[in-house]
């Protein structure tokens, strides 16, 4: 049976991204509706910028690359990720929209 502690977090987050390979610096770009954008300095070839969107979302979030998991889109810019013991009122707060957005 869950404790309130454990029933207060979901097991898992589905996080929906949006993907720019190939940018000229790593960055978090904004949230458009429930898309998180970002932008990737590493080419789509051989999974480089999948390793490099999870790098860049654990060091916004501040969680370990472990707690991320690619679920779909490993060929495609639309990704989603599976983001163990977070809530999306966490994700963003984390990761508020830009100002003025």
């Amino acid at each position: 049976m869950p404790t309130k502690a454990t029933a207060a977090r979901p097991e898992a987050l589905l996080l929906a991204v949006r993907v720019h390979p190939r940018a000229r610096r790593n960055e978090v770009v904004c949230w458009q509706d429930a898309v998180l954008r970002l932008r990737v300095t590493a080419a789509p070839h051989d999974g480089e910028a999948n390793h490099a969107v999870i790098g860049l979302l654990a060091g916004a979030l501040g969680v370990a690359p472990s707690r991320l998991a690619l679920v779909r889109g490993a060929t495609t810019r639309d990704k989603l990720f599976r983001i163990e013991r977070l809530s999306l009122a966490e994700v963003r707060v984390k990761i508020p929209p830009a100002e003025g957005a």
